[in-house]
C-alpha cells in the first residue's frame, strides 16, 4: 500500500482530507466559540504574507488604509432595506451594554438595554457611508478611495475552517465617485487586481466575470467575481467587486455639489477578499501528503533540517546549516531575501522532515555529515515530492544550490500555477447544450453518490432571463445543487440557444457546484 503523510486521501473523502490538512499542517484549530477558529502561526504567517502583498497592490491602486468601528447601529441598516434583507439572518446583535450580579449570578442587566441595538460588523457599507456624507461636500472631494483590514462576523449555521466561519478576516475597499462610469471602472479595476493577485501570488488560476442578477451582493447594481476551481471540481469565489450605484449614498445622504452647482448623489463601489483564500490555497494545491505552499506566501521558503546523531560532528552540521542559511538570506526571491529556517527542534530528523512536508514548505533540506564533508545540499521540492511512490532527493553543490535557489522557488511557483490551470481548463466543459445534458453530467434525483463524484464546470449559453423565468432557472439549478458562478468577461461573438429555456442565448455563463 502507498504510504502518505495524511491519514485520509482526497479520493477517499475530500472534506475529511481538507480538515486533515488544516489540522496536520498546523494551520488552525477550532476555538471555544462556536464557528470561530484559532489561526496558528503557520496559517497566520501565510495570511500575513498574503495581506502584505495584496495591501501593496491596493495602495498602488490609489487606495489608503483606514479603520471603522466593529459595531454598527441597527438604524444604519434600516435605511437600506435590500441590504438588510441580504444579511438579516447572519447578523450578530448587541442589545445590552453591561452585566450585573443578580441573585449571586452574573447576568445581563435588564436595565442596560440599548435604544439603538448594535450590529457586529457583517460588512461596512452603511457605516462608511455615514463618514462619506461628512467627508464629501463637493466634486472637488472626489473620488474617495479607502480600504480597511478588519474582522467580520456573519452568524453561519454550517461552518468549515477558513472557508466559512462565524468570524473571519478580510479587506474591504470602498470608493465614492462623481459619475456611474467612474465607479464602475473602479469596480472593474478591483476585479483585475484580484485576478492578478490570486494568480501571481497564490498560483490559483481564475475566471473573472459578472454575477447574474440573483447572485448579486445585497443592494448592488452589479457584482463581479473571480472564480477558482478546486481539485474536487467545485468553485470557490476568490474575490468580489460591487458597483453599488447610488443605493447606499441615497440611504446615507452622501451628496456633493456638482460642477454647475446642483446637488448629486455619489456613485459608490465596494470589494473584498478574505481568509477563505487560504482554504482555496489548500484545495487547489494540497496533496495526500499535506499542503503545498506557493513560495510567494510560504512563511519559510527553505527549511534546513540538520540530521543530528548526538555525536561530536553535530556542531559541525549545525554550523554548516547556519552557513547555508546565511548565504540563502543574501539571495532573494522577487526582490526580498529568501525566507529560511534552520529547524533545531528536539524531534528526530525524519519527524521534522514530515512536519515540513505536511506544512508545505517549498524546499526542505536534510543536511547530514556527508553533506557537510562534501559541501553539498540534499533537498526535496514540495511540488515534486514523489515519483513511483518514492521521495525524490535532489543534491547540489552548495554554490549551485545557493545561486539557484531563486530559480528553484520561481519554478515551484510556476509549476503549481500551471498544474492548477491545466485542471481548470481540462475540467471545464463547453459541449453541454441543454438542461438534459446538465442533468446527465451532474447527476439528479436522490442518489447522493452522484453528487459527490468529481465534476468540473460547464460553460453554456443562456438568455439572461428575469422575473418568473429567472426563478424557474434558479429552481432547475437547485435541483442539481448547481449555481451560476459568473458570465466570463471574455465572451464569444455568437451564442448557442439558452441551456435552460431554448431561447436565443445572449451570453455564456459558468455553471458548477460551489463552496
Amino acid at each position: 500500500m502507498k504510504k502518505y503523510a495524511l491519514s485520509v486521501s482526497r479520493s477517499e473523502n475530500f472534506s475529511a482530507w481538507y480538515q486533515a490538512i488544516v489540522r496536520e499542517a498546523d494551520l488552525a484549530e477550532l476555538s471555544p466559540v462556536r464557528g470561530c477558529m484559532v489561526i496558528k502561526p503557520w496559517g497566520y504567517g501565510i495570511w500575513e504574507l498574503l495581506q502584505r502583498q495584496l495591501d501593496d497592490r491596493i495602495k498602488a491602486f490609489g487606495f489608503e488604509n483606514c479603520y471603522f468601528p466593529l459595531f454598527i447601529p441597527m438604524s444604519f441598516f434600516e435605511k437600506e432595506a435590500q441590504h438588510v434583507e441580504g444579511f438579516a439572518k447572519e447578523m450578530a446583535v448587541v442589545t445590552h451594554h453591561r452585566l450585573a450580579n443578580i441573585g449571586g449570578k452574573l447576568q445581563i442587566d435588564p436595565e442596560a438595554v440599548l435604544e439603538d441595538p448594535l450590529i457586529v460588523r457583517p460588512t461596512s457599507e452603511t457605516i462608511i457611508g455615514d463618514s462619506f456624507q461628512r467627508w464629501i461636500k463637493s466634486y472637488r472631494d472626489l473620488p474617495v478611495r479607502i480600504n480597511q483590514w478588519a474582522n467580520v462576523v456573519r452568524w453561519e449555521m454550517r461552518t468549515r475552517m477558513f472557508l466559512r466561519t462565524t468570524e473571519f478576516l478580510w479587506q474591504e475597499g470602498h470608493s465614492a465617485h462623481e459619475t456611474g462610469p467612474e465607479a464602475y471602472e473602479s469596480t472593474k479595476l478591483a476585479l483585475g487586481l484580484y485576478k492578478n493577485f490570486v494568480e501571481a501570488v497564490l498560483a490559483i488560476p481564475t475566471l473573472a466575470g459578472e454575477k447574474p442578477e440573483h447572485e448579486r451582493f445585497p443592494g448592488a447594481v452589479s457584482t463581479l467575481s473571480v472564480e477558482a476551481m478546486m481539485q474536487d471540481g467545485k468553485a470557490l469565489q476568490a474575490g468580489t467587486s460591487h458597483y453599488l450605484g447610488t443605493h447606499f449614498s441615497r440611504a446615507q445622504n452622501v451628496q456633493f455639489q456638482g460642477r454647475t452647482g446642483e446637488q448629486h448623489y455619489c456613485h459608490t463601489s465596494s470589494w473584498g477578499a478574505s481568509t477563505r483564500l487560504i482554504g482555496g490555497l489548500i484545495m487547489t494545491h494540497g496533496d495526500d501528503d499535506g499542503l503545498r505552499c506557493p513560495p510567494a506566501v510560504a512563511p519559510h521558503q527553505v527549511v534546513l533540517v540538520p540530521m543530528l546523531r548526538g555525536k561530536a560532528q553535530d556542531e559541525d552540521i549545525l554550523e554548516y546549516c547556519n552557513l547555508i542559511a546565511g548565504r540563502l538570506r543574501m539571495a532573494n526571491y522577487f526582490g526580498s531575501p529568501v525566507r529560511v529556517k534552520v529547524d533545531t527542534g528536539l524531534e528526530n530528523s525524519a519527524e521534522k522532515r514530515w512536519t515540513w512536508i505536511r506544512r508545505g514548505a517549498p524546499v526542505i533540506c536534510e543536511i547530514g555529515s556527508r553533506d557537510n564533508s562534501a559541501k553539498t545540499v540534499s533537498f526535496i521540492r514540495r511540488d515534486r515530492l514523489r515519483t513511483n511512490d518514492r521521495i525524490i532527493i535532489n543534491s547540489a553543490d552548495i554554490e549551485d544550490f545557493v545561486s539557484g535557489a531563486e530559480s528553484i522557488l520561481r519554478d515551484i511557483q510556476d509549476n503549481l500555477l500551471q498544474e492548477a490551470a491545466d485542471r481548470l481548463y481540462s475540467m471545464t466543459r463547453s459541449d453541454i447544450k441543454d438542461y438534459t445534458g446538465l442533468s446527465q453530467y451532474y447527476g439528479q434525483g436522490g442518489d447522493d453518490e452522484q453528487f459527490h463524484q468529481v465534476k468540473g464546470w460547464a460553460r453554456c449559453s443562456w438568455s439572461k432571463p428575469t422575473g418568473v423565468r429567472l426563478t424557474a432557472v434558479e429552481n432547475q439549478l437547485k435541483a442539481l445543487r448547481l449555481t451560476i458562478r459568473n458570465a466570463p468577461l471574455d465572451q464569444p461573438e455568437v451564442f448557442e440557444p439558452c441551456v435552460f429555456t431554448g431561447l436565443p442565448g445572449v451570453e455564456e455563463i459558468i455553471i458548477g457546484r460551489a463552496y
